[in-house]
């Protein structure tokens, strides 16, 4: 487990550097990173969903109410975007947020975003980062919170699971949101992937999406758990007691005979 966090450190540091907003010890409800797929399987049009998701959500009444119900009337707030890693300008650091100009505010940032993709998929390299990030806030927090989003298994970097398993055990809850809307035929139960092999921690919940018209509901009910630190057991729409394969990305990357991934146990 020590090697683990080890590894974890290195995968927070191997690409853009957490650099957190210092919070002087400010008490918040939650502190919550916002980990958003942006690798090249994610077409335009699913990126511009995602994202206008996150950016409604946030603008949300709902949302807004949430957040000021909690004990202290305020959550801590990152963002970053990953594909293969993470780089400097995905980062969007710490605010806190308080209310609807604050909101508002982070809403608008991850808005004026330009699109961009990228090589690989890393789930493993994204919950290294927020967990750094999470581990590098000057915040007072009961609940650590990693929201990640994606529409395919790890592939590049360590064991997505054995990460998972070294996040989890730091007391940070990863929380997960597959896409699902154009699901590949190699990776048909991404739901369960996630269940299994990525999320965890008390009161942890997948919700996959399955069609557009989804995203944004989804993404508001999502974040509004995670604020309120409520689970509502419709979250979690993984039925099938199957369990799947963790290193299935890294077995179908090394089918199709990528040079960067020596053979695979089988």
């Amino acid at each position: 487990m020590l090697a683990m966090f080890g590894l974890l450190a290195c995968l927070a540091c191997a690409e853009a550097a957490p650099l957190p907003l210092p919070g002087d010890g400010a008490p918040v409800d939650v502190e919550l990173v916002l980990a958003v797929d942006i690798s090249q399987s994610m077409d335009e049009d699913e990126f511009a969903l995602q994202r206008a998701g996150y950016v409604e959500a946030l603008r949300h009444p709902a949302f807004i109410d949430a957040v000021r119900s909690g004990r202290n009337g305020r959550i801590a707030l990152a963002y970053f975007e990953w594909a293969g890693v993470v780089r400097d300008d995905g980062v969007i650091a710490w605010r806190i947020i308080d209310g609807q100009d604050s909101a508002n505010a982070f809403a608008d940032m991850i808005a004026a975003r330009p699109f961009r993709s990228f090589r690989g998929t890393s789930i493993s390299g994204a919950l290294g980062f927020g967990a750094a990030l999470l581990e590098r806030t000057g915040f007072s927090a009961p609940r650590r919170v990693i929201d990640i989003s994606g529409d395919g298994p790890n592939n590049i970097g360590p064991p997505v699971a054995a990460i998972r398993d070294a996040v989890v055990a730091k007391g940070i809850v990863i929380n997960g949101l597959p896409i699902l809307i154009s699901p590949s035929p190699s990776v048909s139960r991404l739901d369960r992937y996630y269940a299994d092999c990525v999320t965890g921690g008390a009161g942890s919940f997948v919700l996959p999406i399955y069609a557009a018209s989804e995203f944004s509901t989804a993404i508001r009910r999502k974040l509004i758990q995670e604020v309120s630190g409520l689970t509502d057991e419709r979250s979690v729409r993984v039925e099938d007691a199957a369990r799947v394969d963790c290193l299935l990305g890294e077995r179908l990357r090394q089918r199709f005979s990528d040079p960067y991934f020596p053979e695979l146990d089988r």
